[in-house]
């Protein structure tokens, strides 16, 4: 056999190998792995959906990218991507200048009050004064995890950390808390079902600038300022043609949510 017959079966050999693997994606995005729905779960196929996803495809398209999901544990979802195993965190992160000072943001994509909801009934005072000597459950560390210690804790408040959103509110459904506190959209997903069926929202708390920062952004790294200018240029062109209001709609969500202006 020739040498240039060789060179042109290995080419032929390389182009068959590329044509049978999957295309590799150009962005990964980090996605806490503990269900958070209506933004990330998973569906009975296993595949990821809700609102953050439809947002992250709309991304995509707008800056012609193949873009995937990699999962990962909530409370390492910031060390992960500064080892670089994603690109961008899309998982419901509040911008603070405390995580400002570690990673960058892009501006915002959607913001929603943080509530306290508990078993049904005529009570619904939420003030750290009532709730003293109660059992609040909050995903450790979030916002409304810093929220309650800040406020809540101080006044007598017992205060009940869980990995994941949806041990909390298994646990205020089966009665071994008083109240559970998160983003009060995530909490009407979980009123909607047979086992949210007991609760109800008791009120909003207050916001606390510092704490809850400037709404939801995408986490990326220091270097990254490109991919910033890239997601903010995306948002920006969304908002204008209305595509936040229709994947709202899709997930009756709309008049729910703080979203980015035109």
């Amino acid at each position: 056999m020739t040498i240039s017959r060789r060179i042109l079966m290995a080419a032929a050999t390389v182009a068959l190998m590329a044509a049978a693997s999957p295309a590799m994606a150009d962005l990964k995005f980090g996605v806490a792995a503990e269900p958070y729905p209506p933004f990330t779960s998973k569906d009975a196929s296993g595949v990821w959906v809700g609102w953050e996803v439809d947002f992250m495809n709309a991304v995509c398209a707008e800056i012609g990218e193949k873009c995937a999901i990699e999962e990962v544990a909530w409370d390492g979802i910031i060390p992960a991507l500064q080892a670089k195993k994603f690109d961008a965190i899309m998982a419901s992160m509040l911008i603070t200048e405390k995580r400002k000072a570690i990673i960058n943001f892009s501006n915002m994509y959607y913001d929603s009050a943080a509530v306290i909801i508990g078993p049904k009934g005529d009570d619904k005072d939420v003030s750290p004064e009532h709730l003293s000597g109660k059992n609040v459950g909050v995903q450790v560390s979030t916002a409304h995890a810093r929220y309650m210690a800040k406020y809540y804790e101080p006044k007598g408040t017992v205060i009940k950390t869980y990995a994941t959103q949806d041990e909390a509110n298994a646990d205020l459904a089966a009665g071994r808390l008083d109240y559970v506190m998160a983003n009060g959209t995530a909490l009407d997903a979980f009123l909607a079902t047979d086992q949210g069926s007991c609760c109800e929202v008791k009120g909003a708390v207050e916001r606390d600038a510092e704490i809850y920062g400037e709404g939801v952004g995408l986490g990326v790294r220091k270097e990254d300022t490109a991919l910033v200018e890239k997601f903010n240029a995306a948002i920006k062109t969304m908002a204008s043609k209305g595509t936040f209001d229709q994947i709202s709609a899709k997930w009756n969500l709309t008049g729910k949510l703080v979203l980015p202006k035109p």
